[in-house]
């Protein structure tokens, strides 16, 4: 993905994408999933997805680092009342109390009484949300019942990164969906508040500016990254369930 413009929002997520995907790895979360998926079941789902995401972007370039910013909420998000420290000094016995997973949780509506994770502060400002609804329609005409809204995430933030000149990748498919509304929401914290730290730590800071001046690295690395995000904490086999509608649990 070209170093300009949101290169530097990009450049963020990346490091803690790789961060977490790391202490993902070292837990044992091991996610049953695979490249081509849907091809028996669904083969026109990532067409769907590529289609009207190719569409979205052209009417709306920013559109593009939202679906990347919808999916990366999605998979962490959640703080615990522990309250701990910036990302890259999370201890690998506390992870799971934060973890949220890539469950497509983000994109449920609050309800009377029940507080969605779209609506916590830290993703107030998230966007995209029409998109996923318009992909999701598709896939459910062509194929009822089969494709994870949690999927179509990945997917379309797969797309949003090859479209905007990052390196294509593949995603292992086979997400379910959380049904559960988001119950981390402790004070409204989010873990976007450890972007600056980035910056702060001499080891991190030296890999912020590698990357800013080699954007070949940078982007297969993030490619890489992302696909070992999409597999923290994810629900498989008989676990979750595929939503009809994204916004309803």
């Amino acid at each position: 993905m070209a170093m300009r413009g949101g290169g530097a929002t990009m450049l963020s997520w990346y490091l803690q994408v790789a961060a977490v995907s790391l202490l993902a790895m070292a837990t044992g979360l091991e996610a049953q999933l695979r490249v081509g998926f849907y091809d028996n079941s669904c083969p026109a789902a990532e067409i769907i997805v590529q289609q009207e995401v190719s569409k979205a972007v052209s009417a709306n370039p920013g559109l593009a680092a939202g679906l990347v910013r919808l999916h990366f909420h999605d998979c962490f998000v959640r703080v615990s009342s522990a309250n701990p420290p910036f990302l890259l000094d999370i201890s690998i016995s506390c992870m799971r109390e934060w973890l949220d997973g890539c469950d497509a949780s983000v994109l449920i509506d609050s309800t009377k009484g029940n507080q969605a994770e779209k609506d916590a502060g830290p993703n107030t400002s998230l966007r995209g949300f029409e998109v996923v609804d318009r992909i999701k329609a598709r896939v459910e005409q062509a194929c009822f019942g089969v494709v994870s809204c949690a999927d179509i995430l990945a997917f379309a933030a797969r797309d949003s990164v090859a479209l905007t000149g990052g390196n294509a990748y593949q995603v292992p498919a086979g997400r379910r969906d959380g049904s559960g509304f988001f119950k981390g929401v402790m004070n409204n914290r989010g873990l976007l508040s450890s972007d600056q730290a980035l910056l702060g730590d001499k080891n991190t800071a030296v890999q912020v500016v590698a990357y800013a001046n080699d954007a070949s690295t940078f982007q297969s690395d993030f490619a890489a990254a992302m696909v070992k995000m999409g597999a923290v904490g994810v629900l498989t086999g008989s676990s979750g369930k595929v939503r009809a509608n994204c916004r309803v649990a």
